[in-house]
């Protein structure tokens, strides 16, 4: 008898979450869609998925469906959680250029940073460990500090930070479920 698949609920209120829904199921995982306060209720997670899209967008129906105080209290007591683009801008405490949202990932996060969709590009680079990345950034924000000693720089590109982790909260500013390489949502998995 084989271990049991993790349970990961994706948020899917805006933004590119079928990309990551495709993602961890390829790797195994049962993947819920986060829609409402009784999909979060419905079952046991081991982990959430906070997608790229607009996070003003994200935090105003979080809200308006009542999800935001739940999936905050959930974070702040443990559960993993990736988050990409607009995901990372909801954890951070600081937002320059933008509301403050979730406010459980101790950094002060720069909104639209490289510019608007002419500034998006890819390029490739070190994620921890990880070698050889390919990153995909989409009006991407950049880290401008972190502002806890716990919290891990994994990745930097041209001495901007891309990519944190802090105890169960793992944020990037680029979009890993794009491209064909699947190691980040592994690596995320195995949190």
């Amino acid at each position: 008898m084989g271990e049991k698949p993790l349970t990961i609920g994706v948020l899917a209120l805006q933004g590119a979450f079928i990309e990551h829904i495709n993602v961890l199921k390829s790797l195994g995982a049962d993947v819920y869609e986060i829609r409402q306060k009784s999909d979060l209720k419905a079952r046991h997670y081991d982990g959430l998925v906070l997608p790229g899209g607009e996070s003003t967008t994200q935090s105003n129906l979080l809200k308006k469906v009542g999800l935001f105080d739940e999936i905050q209290r959930l974070i702040e007591e443990g559960m993993p959680v990736l988050a990409t683009c607009a995901g990372a801008i909801l954890l951070s405490e600081n937002v320059v250029g933008g509301e403050r949202h979730l406010a459980t990932l101790p950094v002060t996060i720069k909104r639209n940073a490289y510019g608007r969709q002419l500034g998006s590009f890819i390029t490739s680079g070190s994620f921890g460990t990880i070698e050889n990345v390919p990153m995909n950034f989409i009006r991407a924000p950049y880290f401008e500090s972190v502002n806890d000693p716990e919290v891990k720089i994994l990745s930097k590109i041209d001495d901007k930070i891309v990519a944190v982790q802090y105890k169960n909260q793992l944020a990037m500013s680029f979009h890993p479920e794009v491209s064909e390489d699947k190691r980040i949502h592994k690596y995320f998995l195995g949190i």
